[in-house]
């Protein structure tokens, strides 16, 4: 290091609002880099799969077991936090995780010159899963660091505006996947395409890489004092923890059905890559879309009522696939429910974490919880891969009857755990035409018979509190 060069812990404590400020357009070109390398490495590990001729069981052992381990992995990164800086484990697992992208990319060249075709499966199921165990090190420290760079009273706002510019990066290059893929397909070199796409993946990741060394890092270092056990956690079962336990099990229902979603769409509907594409990109123009409402409605209504809209769209999405048998009826009705439904989900999720825990808990909390979730993820995955192969009636095509049981599970976790939830800051009061937001339960019984006018209500009633006022 130069001689008079500051680190992170030492610029003048008046120059801090500024760092912060560059931090945070430092973190947007962060997570565009970020974006694209998930959209041209993570949107098509499933159909990179499905090349490799992987059964639906095989789908639920790769999305069960890296979902797991990416939640499990936090646990570990909440820990390292008491010995290093925040920035350090950041960059340390954020550069590791860049190289699986590699590894992977080799599988994929591996099969195309006939090495290793029997096990390739296996091979790509364990080297995506050490990329998510590795990424999910890094994301604690990531969550506490922007949780100290974000304004409070704007985190809906910025979070909403930064997932909205860095998913519009990811579009494109999902979009221009597709037709890279497809054009490849008809020459036959479509495990060399999958190959180039993952080691651009692992570019982009390392672009991430160097954006983080930029970008400012407040000091802060988890004291042992603060630490508490995975067990007191649940034992203590409070507002917050019942919301953890909620996300445990909402993933549980959320990933019985959710790795099969691409599987039906190629394999039942047998969409082309581009095909598949458009539809996976119209969600991600919703999900856009839907964004900054969702981020003004947190900042004005609160991530309680929000979390309820994420679930309701969430038992929608599922029964929606087994009524669209055309791209166009997928794009508008489950790929729409989809979209709103993760808008909502992004949002709430981080905001209700930000809001409910102190800073010095924030990283032990959002890993425990993680946990708990990775723990739901594996299971759901399981769950419905056993359902696909093997547990469903003889008359019903498997991937309908798994996306059944799922929105069965996603209504039953809502009325279960949704009513003991409670807001914790103070938000305005709803008005009446919203009230069904409250509760599911009161969306199902005073709503369900105006459920197909749903999309166009919402809509409307948006405009009317101005939130399409962008």
């Amino acid at each position: 290091m130069k001689k008079g060069m500051k680190t992170d812990n030492n610029y003048n404590h008046n120059h801090i609002p500024a760092l912060k400020e560059k931090a945070l357009k430092t973190s947007i070109k962060e997570g565009t880099a970020a974006n694209i390398s998930s959209s041209l490495g993570d949107s098509y590990i499933i159909p990179f799969a499905l090349a490799l001729k992987a059964q639906p069981i095989h789908i639920g052992i790769l999305s069960s077991f890296s979902g797991f381990l990416y939640q499990l992995a936090q646990l570990f990164g909440t820990k390292m936090m008491k010995n290093h800086s925040r920035k350090k484990i950041v960059l340390w697992f954020v550069f590791l995780q860049a190289l699986m992208w590699l590894f992977i990319s080799l599988v994929a060249l591996s099969v195309w010159k006939n090495l290793f075709n029997g096990y390739s499966i296996w091979f790509l199921i364990i080297f995506y899963s050490l990329l998510m165990f590795l990424g999910g090190i890094a994301y604690p420290a990531w969550f506490s660091w922007m949780g100290d760079i974000v304004p409070d009273k704007t985190k809906g706002q910025y979070f909403g505006k930064r997932n909205r510019i860095t998913s519009t990066f990811g579009l494109i290059a999902t979009l221009l996947a597709a037709f890279f893929l497809d054009y490849y397909k008809t020459k036959g070199l479509v495990l060399l395409a999958f190959s180039i796409l993952f080691a651009l993946a692992f570019l982009a990741r390392f672009i991430s890489y160097m954006l983080f060394h930029e970008q400012y890092a407040p000091q802060f270092r988890q004291k042992k004092k603060d630490y508490f056990s995975f067990l007191s956690f649940i034992k203590r079962y409070d507002n917050f923890g019942k919301f953890a336990v909620y996300q445990g099990f909402f993933n549980l229902a959320i990933m019985i059905a959710s790795p099969f979603f691409t599987v039906y769409m190629l394999q039942v509907l047998n969409f082309s890559y581009t095909t598949f594409t458009i539809a996976t990109v119209s969600y991600t123009i919703f999900y856009l879309l839907f964004l900054p409402l969702a981020g003004k409605f947190s900042d004005r209504y609160g991530n309680r009522r929000l979390t309820i809209i994420t679930n309701i769209f969430f038992i929608l999405t599922p029964i929606l696939y087994t009524l669209a048998k055309s791209p166009l009826a997928v794009i508008l009705l489950p790929q729409l429910s989809s979209g709103i439904a993760s808008a909502a989900s992004v949002i709430s999720f981080s905001n209700f974490t930000y809001d409910s825990v102190s800073q010095k808990h924030r990283s032990i909390c959002i890993s425990y919880t993680n946990i708990l979730i990775g723990i739901g993820t594996l299971l759901g995955s399981l769950i419905g891969g056993l359902i696909v192969n093997y547990f469903h009636p003889a008359a019903i095509n498997p991937f309908i009857f798994v996306f059944i049981v799922a929105a069965v599970s996603r209504f039953l976790v809502a009325v279960l755990f949704l009513p003991n939830i409670k807001e914790v800051r103070a938000v305005k009061k709803l008005p009446s035409q919203y009230m069904f937001f409250n509760h599911p339960l009161n969306f199902l019984h005073s709503e369900s018979i105006k459920l197909i006018h749903l999309p166009e209500k919402i809509l409307g009633k948006f405009k009317s509190l101005k939130l399409l006022g962008l």
